[in-house]
């Protein structure tokens, strides 16, 4: 009998936060953000040297917890999360748990990008959405096979997902998104005219 099997299997979490936690308040944390945005000389700095269009605190800030009581409430939802998607991951993690070690803010206006990129040296990485407008750009993953298919054919636009080289999501606002730290992935260029905003962060071990 012919058995086809899939292997090496790539996991993609996706939750509202309100599954694990108390709903968040995502007008207060829209609000936060843009005052963070509006306060963080160094962040928008950053951003300007580095052609960056629209904010970020990935490369300024590292107490958001402590600025604003909200990313705090936030954070706390998030290891339960992570707890379960590791859990779904078979980690073996002996006495150690998982633990957050930076989070950060995007705010992507309309022809905005995030260039294609992976997370080194965490475990976990993962998006939560607080803006998206109609129209806003969905997050792209990437095979991570993709570079050693030297002479392998495209695949057909109707391929099962699981076969396929590249996977969009579209998230809601209010969701959170996790993948392990080394799956590339991108926002192509924001077409909304409505700024997308989102948190993403990463998890280390040990």
């Amino acid at each position: 009998m012919t058995q086809i099997d899939s292997l090496f299997v790539t996991r993609l979490y996706r939750s509202h936060l309100s599954e694990y936690g108390k709903p968040v308040d995502l007008a207060e944390m829209e609000a936060s953000c843009y005052s963070i945005a509006q306060d963080d000389e160094a962040g928008q700095e950053w951003c300007e040297e580095n052609d960056y269009v629209g904010y970020t605190s990935y490369a300024s800030l590292t107490d958001l917890g402590w600025r604003f009581p909200i990313f705090k409430d936030l954070v706390k939802v998030l290891d339960k999360h992570v707890a379960v998607f590791a859990k779904d991951l078979a980690f073996d993690l002996g006495d150690k748990k998982l633990k957050l070690d930076s989070l950060w803010i995007n705010i992507l206006p309309q022809g905005g990008v995030h260039t294609s990129h992976i997370h080194p040296h965490s475990v976990i990485s993962g998006t939560t959405y607080v803006t998206m407008p109609q129209g806003a750009s969905a997050i792209k993953f990437e095979d991570p096979r993709l570079a050693m298919m030297m002479a392998a054919p495209t695949r057909k636009k109707k391929a099962p997902q699981e076969l396929r080289q590249f996977i969009y999501v579209a998230p809601e606002a209010g969701e959170v998104l996790l993948w392990e730290s080394w799956l590339r992935h991108e926002v192509p260029m924001n077409l909304a005219e409505e700024e997308r905003i989102s948190v993403s962060f990463n998890y280390g071990w040990g």
